[in-house]
């Protein structure tokens, strides 16, 4: 019991140090100071970084589906559970402008070293983008439902970078609500996002 909260402890303070200074920049002495251990202690948890990368992506995903099934608890109505999803640039907002969104932050940076991990990092978006989906068709836009999750996803991703570049929290309050009103418009009773945009052009 002790090995496994110390473990879980390990895992969670390199987690956030993974996402406020960056895989590469976080050094083994830099998470064992933080949890307090030794270096024959931490070495005993993990062998490697990578073998830690593996563990902190494995918990993130857990998180983020956990996460994802509130959601689903939460709400009835699919618009209301993507609300939560455009709302977490809202909830989580002082430290996507201090560090980005901690999804995309990692995927760039293991892209970047073409690291073997950088898949299974993916995972995480895949996680956001299949449950997007679902709840798109279950929306009414079934054949839609992919390319309206990526492009959720793909604003969200943007406000979050320009977030963290320019730090203005009314950019990103602004950008919320584009998203709601957006978000709005993707109902069956609505004209969808296309539509509206050729008869504005029209």
């Amino acid at each position: 019991m002790v090995a496994a909260a110390t473990r879980q402890q390990i895992v969670e303070a390199a987690d956030r140090l993974f996402y406020e200074r960056g895989f590469e920049a976080t050094s083994f002495a830099d998470i064992a100071g933080t949890v307090g251990l030794s270096r024959g202690n931490f070495y005993y948890h993990f062998k490697t970084k990578d073998e830690l990368l593996d563990a902190v992506i494995t918990h993130r995903l857990l998180k983020t589906r956990s996460m994802l099934d509130e959601w689903e608890a939460q709400a009835e109505a699919p618009d209301e559970r993507i609300l939560s999803f455009v709302n977490l640039l809202i909830v989580n907002q002082s430290k996507i402008m201090a560090h980005g969104c901690p999804v995309g932050t990692l995927c760039a940076e293991l892209a970047k070293l073409d690291h073997i991990a950088k898949s299974r990092a993916a995972e995480l978006f895949d996680l956001f983008r299949h449950w997007l989906s679902r709840q798109f068709s279950e929306l009414g836009r079934e054949a839609e439902a992919d390319a309206l999750a990526m492009h959720i996803l793909m604003r969200s991703q943007g406000v979050a970078t320009l977030a963290a570049a320019y730090r203005d929290e009314i950019f990103v309050q602004n950008e919320v609500e584009n998203m709601r009103a957006w978000l709005a418009e993707q109902r069956p009773e609505t004209p969808s996002f296309p539509d509206t945009l050729s008869r504005q052009h029209s």
